[in-house]
């Protein structure tokens, strides 16, 4: 019997690579706000967390400025010209597919604001595989762990039975607080190697999106 009867996957760096339009649309946004642009490294720690967080680390920043950031970032990025930028990992839709003839139901529980998420899911086709696709909220305040928590509730799958799959510490830690299974990939934007994973509480991961599919042999 397989080990999981729900797989809940993370989007931004796990199922897509949604670079090219997340940063285009945040050095919109720093032009349009007076900012310096920092190098590729800061910028790449943009991609995956709230918009707000990104800013408030990078530039020291709290208060109301958030909110006009967060609202300047979302008018570009809503636009299909930057959202629709972003390209399956390969390998993503053979995994879905395999995993739905083990009897294993993909989700996704995405820090991305659900609107944008769902967009882009259905765009891609994922909603052929799964309609469990939760997103972040407009006003920020789900954490991982509650979107996570969305997932499971639909499913009605048991804990010991779901695994989260992500590629940053924040989809571990949520995992951790639902109290499910975490699986890391490194190829995404966090985990850079297989050490980076054993870092958080987690029972593998896999370089590549096909690479999971050990985890859940029949």
């Amino acid at each position: 019997m397989n080990r999981y009867d729900l797989a809940i996957f993370d989007l931004d760096g796990t199922l897509l690579d949604t670079t090219e339009g997340v940063l285009s649309a945040v050095k919109y946004t720093m032009n349009e706000m007076g900012f310096a642009i920092p190098d590729d490294k800061a910028l790449s720690a943009f991609i995956g967390p709230p918009i707000q967080d990104s800013f408030a680390r990078t530039y020291g920043l709290e208060g109301e400025i958030l909110q006009e950031i967060a609202t300047t970032f979302r008018n570009k990025y809503s636009t299909e010209e930057y959202l629709l930028l972003a390209k399956p990992y390969d390998g993503i839709f053979e995994l879905f597919e395999e995993l739905c003839k083990r009897g294993i139901r993909p989700a996704v529980a995405t820090y991305k604001r659900e609107d944008y998420a769902l967009t882009l899911l259905r765009h891609f086709g994922f909603d052929r595989y799964t309609d469990i696709m939760f997103g972040g909220d407009h006003e920020n305040k789900l954490k991982k762990k509650d979107i996570i928590e969305k997932c499971m509730t639909v499913s009605g799958v048991p804990k010991e039975r779901a695994v989260m799959i992500g590629d940053t510490a924040f989809d571990a830690i949520g995992a951790e607080g639902m109290g499910v299974d975490f699986l890391g990939v490194t190829y995404g934007f966090g985990f850079e190697s297989a050490d980076d994973v054993a870092k958080c509480t987690s029972v593998g991961s896999a370089d590549t999106a096909l690479g999971l599919l050990k985890f859940f042999e029949l």
